[in-house]
């Protein structure tokens, strides 16, 4: 093709509304081409084959290709390893520029920057803008710029950044005249992708105004509906979370400490990249874990003989969700009851959560066996039935999800809680002195 064009390269911002990255593009001098790549680097690793993950995406790709096509263009997609597609695409088109959003991850930042340099070999410029989250790398550091490792001082220089200057929107929507004018384009079928649809529930990107008013109420209790269930929409950008941390900042402060908290692991993620995979605090790679892998098995399926432990690994191994306070004392339960590491535990929820999402997960996973910044004690080891008493105490949850609770037929204890407690702190506390 002779005509010039910008590429507008989707990966976590699925969606044509306030977006930063498709905004700039736009007012780009040349007609943009939208580009999606189903990245097998990725998709290699995933081993089943009716990802839910991969169901929501593909969901998307299809809205946001309806939405290019009403306006004249098309979403370009491609199936491969990003470099060898771009390789393919700037011998097919004269690309000029290509424009996309940053992504903190260690993978993806050794992805963009290959991508930068075969650019830069044939005179093609790269413009990445951030979109997954309000502030981001340095925007929120201590006065002597070190990164914050504590959640409450970020979280206090976040709001006061927040209120001191204007977080402008993008309304890349009303540009897509701009587009590179094309018939549709063919849209592998997720077959051909390697995948099938899973039977797993989409959930909505419409939250009740009730829910988020009452989202410091209702969150800790799992029978309750009481959150947003919009991590998978911020994992991949279907919503604008700018537009969510506005309703946020209007609706309830709790709220918006969860967005908060997102950011929070984010900024670790990319000033430490070593604790994508081993402990913030390097002294707690020295823990002796157990790995039991017949009690590993357990957890996974929910057979622990811990009601509330039970019901949250079969919500997320049935929905591919779990409620937050439930994940905290499984996580527990994992790390500390069974002295397995959590690094297993991480790994299987990045197999099964449909809004996994490295930063947050590993930011989680580390706080619960307290090898994270600003993580729970060691010395703090949730009790598992009493976090069931206090939270669902009619059983409703747990009944929901185990309904051989309460009868012969529910699995004995697989550990003693109190003997659990004391082996896992002595185990750690021999580890760290």
């Amino acid at each position: 093709m002779n005509t010039d064009i910008t590429l507008f390269w989707h990966r976590r911002d699925l969606r044509t509304q306030d977006n930063a990255g498709l905004y700039h593009a736009l007012q780009s001098p040349h007609p943009v081409q939208p580009l999606f790549i189903f990245d097998t680097s990725i998709l290699e690793n995933l081993e089943d084959k009716a990802d839910a993950r991969l169901t929501f995406i593909y969901h998307y790709i299809e809205q946001l290709k309806a939405a290019y096509e009403k306006h004249g263009g098309s979403l370009l997609v491609e199936i491969g390893k990003p470099i060898e597609v771009f390789e393919k695409l700037i011998k097919k088109y004269s690309v000029k520029a290509v424009y996309t959003n940053n992504d903190y991850e260690p993978y993806a930042l050794q992805r963009d920057k290959a991508i930068h340099d075969l650019l830069h070999q044939h005179a093609i410029t790269f413009h990445s803008y951030k979109d997954h989250v309000v502030f981001e790398k340095n925007e929120v550091v201590k006065k002597d710029g070190a990164p914050y490792t504590i959640y409450t001082p970020y979280m206090r220089a976040w709001k006061a950044k927040y209120a001191e200057q204007a977080v402008a929107s993008f309304p890349s929507e009303k540009g897509l005249k701009h587009l590179l004018p094309q018939d549709p384009l063919p849209l592998p079928s997720l077959k051909k992708i390697g995948f099938e649809v899973s039977a797993i529930p989409l959930p909505s990107p419409e939250v009740p105004v009730g829910l988020i008013k009452q989202y410091d109420k209702q969150r800790d209790y799992p029978a309750v509906h009481g959150t947003s269930h919009l991590g998978v929409h911020f994992r991949f950008g279907t919503i604008s979370l700018r537009q969510k941390v506005k309703h946020a900042m209007e609706l309830n402060a709790t709220f918006l400490n969860e967005l908060i908290w997102r950011e929070f692991y984010h900024m670790i993620i990319f000033h430490f990249p070593h604790s994508a995979k081993d402990s913030f605090k390097p002294k707690y790679d020295t823990i002796v874990w157990k790995n039991d892998e017949k009690l590993f098995d357990k957890w996974c399926k929910g057979e622990t003989g811990y009601p509330l432990v039970d019901a949250g690994m079969r919500e997320l191994n049935a929905t591919g969700f779990m409620h937050n306070r439930v994940r905290m004392v499984v996580a527990s339960f994992l790390s500390k009851h069974l002295l397995i590491d959590w690094r297993w535990g991480e790994a299987y929820f990045a197999e099964k959560l449909l809004d996994y999402e490295l930063a947050s997960n590993v930011g989680g996973w580390q706080w619960a066996a307290g090898c994270g910044c600003d993580a729970a004690p060691y010395f703090r080891v949730f009790n598992p039935l009493l976090q069931a008493d206090r939270f669902d105490p009619k059983h409703i949850y747990i009944k929901k999800w185990v309904p051989e609770f309460g009868t012969s037929q529910y699995a004995k204890p697989i550990v003693e809680h109190v003997f659990a407690r004391n082996r896992a702190i002595a185990t750690y506390k021999e580890a760290l002195n």
